[in-house]
Protein backbone atom coordinates (compact mmCIF):
# COMPACT_ATOMS: atom_id res chain seq x y z
CA UNK A 1 0.00 0.00 0.00
CA UNK A 2 1.37 3.40 -0.96
CA UNK A 3 0.96 5.09 2.39
CA UNK A 4 2.92 8.19 1.43
CA UNK A 5 0.57 8.83 -1.50
CA UNK A 6 -2.69 8.04 0.28
CA UNK A 7 -5.42 10.19 -1.24
CA UNK A 8 -8.42 8.14 -0.15
CA UNK A 9 -11.92 9.60 0.13
CA UNK A 10 -11.53 10.35 3.83
CA UNK A 11 -8.28 12.23 3.34
CA UNK A 12 -9.61 14.21 0.38
CA UNK A 13 -12.63 15.37 2.39
CA UNK A 14 -10.41 16.75 5.11
CA UNK A 15 -8.47 18.99 2.74
CA UNK A 16 -9.62 22.62 3.03
CA UNK A 17 -10.26 24.62 -0.14
CA UNK A 18 -7.54 27.06 -1.05
CA UNK A 19 -7.09 29.95 -3.44
CA UNK A 20 -4.68 27.84 -5.46
CA UNK A 21 -4.90 28.50 -9.19
CA UNK A 22 -5.61 25.27 -11.07
CA UNK A 23 -5.75 26.89 -14.49
CA UNK A 24 -4.05 30.10 -15.64
CA UNK A 25 -4.62 31.32 -19.19
CA UNK A 26 -3.14 34.56 -20.51
CA UNK A 27 -3.89 36.08 -23.93
CA UNK A 28 -4.45 32.67 -25.50
CA UNK A 29 -5.02 32.34 -29.24
CA UNK A 30 -5.64 28.99 -30.93
CA UNK A 31 -6.13 28.09 -34.59
CA UNK A 32 -7.61 24.94 -36.14
CA UNK A 33 -7.03 24.15 -39.82
CA UNK A 34 -5.70 27.65 -40.27
CA UNK A 35 -8.81 29.31 -38.78
CA UNK A 36 -8.47 31.17 -35.49
CA UNK A 37 -11.03 29.77 -33.02
CA UNK A 38 -9.81 31.47 -29.83
CA UNK A 39 -8.34 34.94 -29.60
CA UNK A 40 -6.84 36.77 -26.64
CA UNK A 41 -8.56 34.55 -24.04
CA UNK A 42 -7.56 35.05 -20.40
CA UNK A 43 -9.07 32.87 -17.65
CA UNK A 44 -8.16 31.92 -14.07
CA UNK A 45 -9.78 28.94 -12.35
CA UNK A 46 -9.28 28.31 -8.62
CA UNK A 47 -9.37 25.00 -6.79
CA UNK A 48 -12.89 23.87 -5.94
CA UNK A 49 -14.66 25.98 -8.57
CA UNK A 50 -17.42 24.57 -10.77
CA UNK A 51 -17.19 26.52 -14.03
CA UNK A 52 -19.78 26.33 -16.80
CA UNK A 53 -18.53 26.96 -20.32
CA UNK A 54 -21.28 28.08 -22.70
CA UNK A 55 -21.57 29.72 -26.09
CA UNK A 56 -22.71 29.05 -29.67
CA UNK A 57 -21.54 26.19 -31.86
CA UNK A 58 -18.09 27.00 -33.19
CA UNK A 59 -17.43 29.38 -30.31
CA UNK A 60 -14.29 27.51 -29.23
CA UNK A 61 -15.52 25.66 -26.15
CA UNK A 62 -14.23 22.20 -27.08
CA UNK A 63 -11.10 23.77 -28.57
CA UNK A 64 -10.37 25.36 -25.20
CA UNK A 65 -10.69 22.00 -23.43
CA UNK A 66 -8.44 20.34 -26.02
CA UNK A 67 -5.84 23.06 -25.45
CA UNK A 68 -5.98 22.54 -21.69
CA UNK A 69 -5.21 18.82 -22.10
CA UNK A 70 -2.46 19.55 -24.63
CA UNK A 71 -4.08 18.16 -27.80
CA UNK A 72 -4.13 21.61 -29.43
CA UNK A 73 -1.15 23.96 -29.22
CA UNK A 74 -1.48 27.70 -28.58
CA UNK A 75 -0.75 30.04 -31.45
CA UNK A 76 -0.04 32.82 -28.97
CA UNK A 77 -0.28 33.36 -25.25
CA UNK A 78 0.35 31.11 -22.26
CA UNK A 79 -1.56 28.34 -20.50
CA UNK A 80 -0.57 26.69 -17.22
CA UNK A 81 -2.31 23.72 -15.59
CA UNK A 82 -1.25 23.14 -11.97
CA UNK A 83 1.60 25.53 -12.71
CA UNK A 84 2.87 23.43 -15.62
CA UNK A 85 2.36 23.45 -19.36
CA UNK A 86 -0.48 21.20 -20.64
CA UNK A 87 0.31 17.45 -20.66
CA UNK A 88 3.50 18.02 -18.64
CA UNK A 89 4.71 14.90 -16.83
CA UNK A 90 4.63 16.80 -13.52
CA UNK A 91 0.83 17.03 -13.68
CA UNK A 92 0.23 13.66 -15.33
CA UNK A 93 -3.07 12.15 -14.18
CA UNK A 94 -4.20 15.33 -12.42
CA UNK A 95 -6.53 16.33 -15.27
CA UNK A 96 -9.48 14.11 -16.13
CA UNK A 97 -10.85 14.57 -19.66
CA UNK A 98 -14.37 13.27 -20.36
CA UNK A 99 -15.20 13.99 -24.04
CA UNK A 100 -18.67 13.69 -25.56
CA UNK A 101 -17.83 10.28 -26.99
CA UNK A 102 -16.66 8.85 -23.65
CA UNK A 103 -19.99 7.15 -23.01
CA UNK A 104 -20.33 5.78 -26.57
CA UNK A 105 -18.94 2.36 -25.76
CA UNK A 106 -19.49 -0.11 -28.65
CA UNK A 107 -22.25 -2.59 -27.84
CA UNK A 108 -20.07 -5.58 -28.75
CA UNK A 109 -17.60 -4.69 -25.99
CA UNK A 110 -18.62 -6.24 -22.67
CA UNK A 111 -17.06 -4.60 -19.64
CA UNK A 112 -18.29 -4.16 -16.09
CA UNK A 113 -18.46 -0.89 -14.21
CA UNK A 114 -15.50 -1.91 -12.03
CA UNK A 115 -13.44 -2.86 -15.08
CA UNK A 116 -14.25 0.43 -16.81
CA UNK A 117 -13.30 2.47 -13.75
CA UNK A 118 -10.12 0.40 -13.33
CA UNK A 119 -8.94 1.64 -16.73
CA UNK A 120 -8.46 5.03 -15.13
CA UNK A 121 -5.63 3.68 -12.97
CA UNK A 122 -3.55 2.53 -15.96
CA UNK A 123 -0.46 4.47 -16.97
CA UNK A 124 2.81 3.89 -18.81
CA UNK A 125 4.30 2.22 -15.72
CA UNK A 126 1.63 -0.34 -14.85
CA UNK A 127 -0.34 -1.09 -18.01
CA UNK A 128 1.12 -4.61 -18.21
CA UNK A 129 1.14 -5.40 -14.52
CA UNK A 130 -1.39 -6.17 -11.80
CA UNK A 131 -3.19 -3.44 -9.89
CA UNK A 132 -1.68 -2.58 -6.53
CA UNK A 133 -3.70 -2.75 -3.32
CA UNK A 134 -3.83 1.04 -3.34
CA UNK A 135 -5.18 1.15 -6.90
CA UNK A 136 -7.85 -1.45 -6.12
CA UNK A 137 -8.93 0.57 -3.09
CA UNK A 138 -9.01 3.73 -5.18
CA UNK A 139 -11.31 2.08 -7.71
CA UNK A 140 -13.73 0.95 -5.01
CA UNK A 141 -13.71 4.38 -3.34
CA UNK A 142 -14.32 6.10 -6.66
CA UNK A 143 -17.27 3.84 -7.46
CA UNK A 144 -18.68 4.74 -4.05
CA UNK A 145 -17.96 8.42 -4.64
CA UNK A 146 -20.10 8.56 -7.79
CA UNK A 147 -22.94 6.53 -6.29
CA UNK A 148 -22.54 3.31 -8.28
CA UNK A 149 -22.07 0.92 -5.35
CA UNK A 150 -24.24 -2.12 -6.02
CA UNK A 151 -23.80 -2.09 -9.79
CA UNK A 152 -20.01 -2.41 -9.92
CA UNK A 153 -20.28 -5.89 -11.45
CA UNK A 154 -22.97 -4.96 -13.98
CA UNK A 155 -22.09 -4.74 -17.68
CA UNK A 156 -22.05 -1.08 -18.72
CA UNK A 157 -24.41 -1.88 -21.62
CA UNK A 158 -27.11 -2.47 -18.99
CA UNK A 159 -26.72 0.96 -17.37
CA UNK A 160 -29.00 3.95 -17.82
CA UNK A 161 -27.61 7.05 -19.54
CA UNK A 162 -27.07 8.76 -16.20
CA UNK A 163 -25.34 5.75 -14.67
CA UNK A 164 -23.04 5.42 -17.67
CA UNK A 165 -22.03 9.08 -17.39
CA UNK A 166 -21.25 8.49 -13.71
CA UNK A 167 -19.11 5.50 -14.69
CA UNK A 168 -17.02 7.42 -17.23
CA UNK A 169 -16.60 10.27 -14.71
CA UNK A 170 -15.46 7.66 -12.17
CA UNK A 171 -12.89 6.40 -14.66
CA UNK A 172 -11.45 9.92 -14.86
CA UNK A 173 -11.49 10.26 -11.08
CA UNK A 174 -9.72 6.93 -10.63
CA UNK A 175 -6.65 8.49 -12.22
CA UNK A 176 -6.61 10.78 -9.15
CA UNK A 177 -7.66 13.71 -11.30
CA UNK A 178 -8.30 16.90 -9.34
CA UNK A 179 -9.43 18.88 -12.39
CA UNK A 180 -12.29 17.44 -14.47
CA UNK A 181 -13.04 18.67 -18.00
CA UNK A 182 -16.49 17.56 -19.14
CA UNK A 183 -17.74 18.10 -22.69
CA UNK A 184 -21.56 17.90 -22.89
CA UNK A 185 -22.00 15.25 -20.16
CA UNK A 186 -25.80 15.78 -20.12
CA UNK A 187 -26.39 14.65 -23.72
CA UNK A 188 -28.57 11.54 -23.80
CA UNK A 189 -29.32 11.70 -20.07
CA UNK A 190 -32.99 11.78 -19.01
CA UNK A 191 -34.28 14.57 -16.79
CA UNK A 192 -34.28 12.64 -13.51
CA UNK A 193 -30.78 11.29 -14.08
CA UNK A 194 -29.61 14.74 -15.21
CA UNK A 195 -30.54 16.26 -11.84
CA UNK A 196 -28.77 13.43 -10.02
CA UNK A 197 -25.65 13.80 -12.17
CA UNK A 198 -25.50 17.57 -11.62
CA UNK A 199 -25.83 17.02 -7.86
CA UNK A 200 -22.94 14.56 -8.03
CA UNK A 201 -20.73 17.12 -9.79
CA UNK A 202 -21.62 19.76 -7.21
CA UNK A 203 -20.75 17.32 -4.41
CA UNK A 204 -17.39 16.55 -6.02
CA UNK A 205 -16.51 20.24 -5.73
CA UNK A 206 -17.84 20.84 -2.23
CA UNK A 207 -17.04 17.52 -0.54
CA UNK A 208 -14.03 16.23 -2.45
CA UNK A 209 -12.31 19.50 -3.42
CA UNK A 210 -12.44 18.75 -7.14
CA UNK A 211 -12.38 21.50 -9.77
CA UNK A 212 -14.71 21.17 -12.76
CA UNK A 213 -15.06 22.91 -16.11
CA UNK A 214 -18.15 21.72 -17.95
CA UNK A 215 -19.32 22.51 -21.48
CA UNK A 216 -23.09 22.35 -21.95
CA UNK A 217 -25.77 23.73 -24.26
CA UNK A 218 -28.32 23.22 -21.48
CA UNK A 219 -28.25 26.79 -20.19
CA UNK A 220 -31.02 26.13 -17.66
CA UNK A 221 -29.18 23.23 -16.06
CA UNK A 222 -25.81 24.96 -16.04
CA UNK A 223 -27.16 28.11 -14.38
CA UNK A 224 -28.75 26.00 -11.64
CA UNK A 225 -25.52 24.16 -10.88
CA UNK A 226 -22.28 25.98 -11.62
CA UNK A 227 -20.63 28.61 -9.46
CA UNK A 228 -19.42 30.62 -12.41
CA UNK A 229 -20.14 30.89 -16.12
CA UNK A 230 -17.84 31.76 -19.01
CA UNK A 231 -19.60 32.71 -22.24
CA UNK A 232 -17.18 32.01 -25.06
CA UNK A 233 -17.53 33.02 -28.69
CA UNK A 234 -13.97 33.08 -29.95
CA UNK A 235 -13.35 35.62 -27.23
CA UNK A 236 -14.66 35.74 -23.65
CA UNK A 237 -17.96 37.65 -23.81
CA UNK A 238 -18.82 37.10 -20.13
CA UNK A 239 -16.99 35.66 -17.13
CA UNK A 240 -18.56 35.94 -13.71
CA UNK A 241 -20.81 34.45 -11.02
CA UNK A 242 -23.70 32.45 -12.43
CA UNK A 243 -26.30 34.76 -10.92
CA UNK A 244 -24.91 37.69 -12.92
CA UNK A 245 -25.17 35.98 -16.31
CA UNK A 246 -26.98 38.42 -18.67
CA UNK A 247 -30.46 37.40 -19.84
CA UNK A 248 -31.05 36.27 -23.42
CA UNK A 249 -31.77 39.79 -24.71
CA UNK A 250 -28.57 41.12 -23.13
CA UNK A 251 -26.56 38.19 -24.52
CA UNK A 252 -27.95 38.90 -27.98
CA UNK A 253 -26.89 42.53 -27.63
CA UNK A 254 -23.40 41.51 -26.50
CA UNK A 255 -23.15 39.29 -29.59
CA UNK A 256 -24.36 42.09 -31.86
CA UNK A 257 -27.62 40.34 -32.74
CA UNK A 258 -30.68 42.54 -33.23
CA UNK A 259 -34.29 41.43 -32.86
CA UNK A 260 -35.69 40.79 -36.33
CA UNK A 261 -38.84 42.75 -35.46
CA UNK A 262 -36.88 45.76 -34.25
CA UNK A 263 -37.62 49.13 -35.91
CA UNK A 264 -33.90 49.80 -36.17
CA UNK A 265 -33.19 47.42 -39.06
CA UNK A 266 -32.72 48.92 -42.50
CA UNK A 267 -34.83 47.80 -45.48
CA UNK A 268 -32.90 48.00 -48.76
CA UNK A 269 -34.30 50.46 -51.33
CA UNK A 270 -34.72 47.75 -53.97
CA UNK A 271 -37.09 45.90 -51.63
CA UNK A 272 -39.25 49.02 -51.08
CA UNK A 273 -39.31 50.03 -54.75
CA UNK A 274 -42.51 49.17 -56.65
CA UNK A 275 -40.48 49.07 -59.84
CA UNK A 276 -38.39 46.04 -58.86
CA UNK A 277 -38.44 43.19 -61.30
CA UNK A 278 -41.06 40.49 -60.86
CA UNK A 279 -39.75 36.97 -60.36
Amino acid sequence: MDGNNDRSVGNIMNNPKTEESILEIRNLSVARSGVKVLENVSIDVKRGEFVGLVGPNGGGKTSLLLTIVGVLKPQNGEILVFGNRPADNKSLGMVGWVPQAAANIPKHIHITVRELVSLGTLNHKNYLGKMSTYQKRRVEETIQMVGLSGVENVDVSKLSGGQLQRAVIARALASEADFLLLDEPLVGVDRGSRNSLLKLLDNLCHDFDKTIMMVSHDLTAITQTTHRIIYLEGVVQFDGPTEFLPDLNELASIRGIEHVHSNTHVVPEWVKSPERESP
